[in-house]
């Protein structure tokens, strides 16, 4: 040992600390950490460290006690605050992956009741989460269908979608009902830089309309009509428009299963028109109909921010829409065959009961 030193600092440790404290390379914690031992060596009192290397009190104690207890090897290889092992984060994964435990009464973890039950900081478990790509708090909703005749449906639809007949035209036909006339309680404010356009959250209801729609699969052109209902006698009316507007040709009609379209008068006129067939999506399988598409983006871009103060003025502003549509409009492309869609149309027999 060193002599009159009041701290006892190991003679072969001597060069090895001040050789950290002159390199340019080494990390400065380590430094600081070997500028507090030598120091201490000298003489110097716990205050005076402190201030002359620039940290606190507790640290020098800490510091200090860590080498008497392990050498320099202790200031080197303690782990630092907050850092977590590979073997940690598995940790965190499993319990993440687990339901929580019936006594804390929740559905799903949050990184604040993960962290306190293992016992790390809300921080590390969100680093972990995003690390990992974990989102407990976020659900979605699947469904798949029951129809015992989900595969010959899907693969009939798929079918005119990737080889449509010869010389024939198929149109993909739904109703988008309850379209609502919704009225603002004060004007929109227009869209500013730096600002969304920002309308009032309330609204005055002035009635609602029903939008027909027939997307022809190979133009992507639209045949459309609003209705006050949706009844089989407003569906077969607007079978019969569709017909005048693909005349003498053989019509294939996609659409689902919804009881207007099987209507016995309906039926008995089809009968009468062997050139219309209709060919039914399965049982909860209606994103097979592309039609769904167009109501998708007439919603987004016509509907949800317009301001209408009569259902005049909604049928109005979707006929103005539909118009456009057609004169800009390009067919929308199926690109899976059925026998892609169908392994993911089916629940998957479990062959494993085990959690992962």
């Amino acid at each position: 040992m060193l002599t009159l030193m009041r701290f006892p600092v190991r003679n072969d440790d001597v060069p090895t600390l001040r050789g950290w404290i002159r390199s340019s390379s080494i990390r400065a914690g380590l430094a600081q950490r070997a500028k507090i031992v030598l120091l201490s060596a000298e003489g110097m009192g716990t205050t005076a460290v402190a201030e002359r290397v620039g940290v606190s009190r507790p640290t020098v104690i800490l510091w200090r006690d860590r080498y008497q207890q392990g050498g320099v090897d202790a200031l080197v290889d303690l782990p630092r605050p907050g850092r977590r092992s590979d073997t940690d984060e598995a940790g965190i994964i499993a319990r993440t992956l687990e339901a929580p435990p019936d006594s804390l009464g929740v559905t799903h973890w949050s990184s604040r009741l993960l962290a306190r039950g293992m016992g790390v900081s809300n921080v590390t478990v969100a680093k972990v989460w995003r690390k990992y790509g974990l989102q407990p708090w976020r659900t979605e909703t699947f469904k798949f269908s029951t129809d015992p005749e989900l595969d010959a449906k899907i693969r009939d639809v798929v079918g005119l979608y990737l080889n449509p007949p010869d010389n024939a035209v198929v149109v993909c036909v739904d109703e988008k009902s309850q379209v609502q006339a919704l009225d603002r309680t004060a004007p929109i404010l227009p869209l500013r830089p730096g600002l969304p356009e920002r309308h009032t959250h309330d609204y005055v209801r002035h009635g609602t309309t029903t939008l027909f729609a027939a997307l022809n699969v190979g133009t992507g052109q639209v045949v459309d009509a609003c209705h006050d209902r949706h009844r089989h006698q407003e569906f077969l009316a607007f079978l019969r428009q569709v017909a005048r507007a693909y005349p003498k040709v053989p019509l294939h009609v996609v659409c689902d299963n919804y009881a207007t379209h099987k209507h016995p008068a309906v039926t008995a006129w089809l009968a009468q028109h062997p050139r219309i067939q209709l060919h039914f999506t399965p049982t909860s399988g209606s994103w097979l109909n592309l039609v769904e598409v167009f109501f998708g983006i007439i919603t987004r871009q016509a509907i949800r921010r317009g301001t209408f103060t009569s259902v005049k003025d909604l049928i109005a502003a979707i006929g103005a829409f539909i118009d456009n549509w057609n004169e800009r409009c390009q067919p929308f492309v199926w690109t899976k065959t059925a026998d892609e869609i169908l392994p993911h149309a089916k629940p998957r027999k479990r062959t494993s009961f085990t959690r992962h």
